[in-house]
C-alpha cells in the first residue's frame, strides 16, 4: 500500500500498472499533474501477513488539487499470487 501511494505521489504509472492485478488493471494510466499527494495514514489492515493470500488496507490519503484540499478514504483489497502482492480494487468511503 505504501509503495503504491509513493508511486501515485511520484506519478509512476508504470509501477502502479505492474502492481495492479492483471485481471483488473486498466490498459493505460495517466497521472494528473495538478494532483499533489501530501500524506498517507493507514487506519487498519486485515490479512496480508506472511501466510495470507489476501489482505485489506483502510487508509486516508491527503491531497491538494486545483488549490483545494481533499482526502481519499478507501478500503483497498490485495491478493498474493506467485509471491507478489497485487492491488485488486477498493471501496471509497465517505
Amino acid at each position: 500500500m505504501r509503495s503504491r501511494y509513493s508511486a501515485f505521489a511520484q506519478s509512476d504509472a508504470g509501477y502502479l500498472l505492474r502492481t495492479w492485478h492483471p485481471d483488473r488493471a486498466p490498459a493505460t494510466l495517466e497521472s494528473d499533474p495538478g494532483m499533489v499527494w501530501h500524506r498517507l495514514d493507514i487506519l487498519s489492515t486485515s490479512g496480508g501477513g506472511p501466510f495470507d493470500n489476501a489482505g485489506t488496507v483502510e487508509f486516508k490519503a491527503y491531497y491538494r488539487h486545483g488549490g483545494k484540499r481533499g482526502i481519499l478514504h478507501e478500503v483497498s483489497r490485495f491478493v498474493r499470487e506467485n509471491g507478489r502482492w497485487y492491488y485488486v480494487d477498493g471501496d471509497v468511503l465517505a
